[in-house]
């Protein structure tokens, strides 16, 4: 609870132990980290088979800090994480850790699994469109960079696709508790006429 919900680090532990009277060596509770993680393993690999059961996967990269073990300096690693469709049942997001970010670690994560999958435009996933995975832009990733560009004061023309992208947002939100086919059907008569003139308004403007 201590590192994972309170988000204290185990140095911090140790103080706060040793306040109280206990000298507990920082490996102790490493030790604890580490058993516990063993004891979930079972958990999160039920989990990456529940979500290679799915059709559309959703990914993502973000960095973080990783000290060098001796040599008392950190570099920048990464976690992977891989989540359902938002409509799906499952709520679970499977966090894979690697200390890079090449796309070599998310062609292992999805081994043999085939669908879409939701991404930004990162490079490297790249090499896995041409083994049967579908790729789907994220729009969110999109519209940071016409929101940049409009905030920046560098291109006031942007504003035009936040107001397409705002547009489609209030659909989804709209078709939120409906189901799929329902979903689909308000989609093809509200948002595929917004979505072509988003597309057309790149399409000058570029």
């Amino acid at each position: 609870m201590a590192k994972y919900a309170d988000h204290l680090p185990l140095y911090r532990q140790e103080g706060i132990f040793a306040r109280a009277g206990m000298a507990l060596s920082r490996s102790t509770p490493a030790q604890w980290v580490g058993v516990c993680g063993g004891q979930l393993q079972p958990l999160v690999d039920a989990l990456k088979e529940e979500l290679h059961g799915r059709a559309v996967l959703y990914a993502e990269e973000t960095p973080l800090e990783m000290l060098s073990p001796g040599k008392k300096k950190t570099h920048r690693a990464y976690l992977w994480a891989y989540a359902a469709d938002a409509f799906e049942p499952i709520k679970g997001v499977v966090y894979d850790f690697a200390e890079s970010r090449v796309g070599e670690h998310a062609r292992t994560f999805l081994g043999t699994w085939k669908g879409t999958l939701v991404c930004d435009d990162y490079a490297d996933y790249k090499a896995s469109f041409a083994g049967g995975i579908l790729e789907a832009g994220c729009m969110a990733h999109a519209r940071r960079n016409f929101f940049d560009l409009q905030h920046n004061a560098t291109n006031q023309v942007a504003g035009a696709a936040l107001e397409y992208i705002g547009q489609l947002y209030e659909i989804e939100r709209d078709v939120k508790a409906l189901d799929a086919e329902s979903r689909q059907q308000i989609r093809q008569v509200r948002a595929k006429p917004i979505a072509d003139a988003l597309h057309e308004w790149m399409r000058l403007t570029r």
